[in-house]
């Protein structure tokens, strides 16, 4: 369980980093509509994984790839964002998030279940 203050400073570090991306991602990953679905830091602020939902694209390996070889750049424009709000500037970990992926496969399941009607 987060304690208080984690669950605020992974919630800063989410609408920060969904900032970063909207205004700065063309530059790290293109065209592609990435999305922040959550964020969780560790208990002494070092370190933040960071989820990432991918929408319509073909290798999200690719994506991470580039994520992590801009992780420097993409910290430096947190650090700036949050750095009179945050005493530590937590390194970044990104994840593939794929439960819209599960999502869809669970609803094309449930579309193609063929349910005879019932008889009175």
């Amino acid at each position: 369980m987060d304690s208080v203050r984690q669950q605020k400073y992974a919630k800063l570090i989410q609408k920060e980093l969904g900032e970063i991306f909207q205004r700065e991602g063309r530059n790290w990953f293109g065209q592609q509509f990435i999305t922040i679905t959550s964020a969780r830091v560790t208990s002494d602020l070092g370190l933040a994984r960071i989820q990432l939902s991918m929408f319509k694209v073909a290798d999200p390996k690719s994506i991470l790839k580039q994520l992590s070889i801009h992780k420097n750049a993409i910290r430096k424009s947190l650090g700036l964002r949050i750095g009179k709000q945050a005493r530590i500037i937590p390194e970044l970990e990104f994840f593939h998030d794929d439960s819209l992926d599960y999502v869809e496969k669970i609803e094309k399941i449930f579309k193609n279940l063929n349910i005879p009607p019932e008889e009175k």
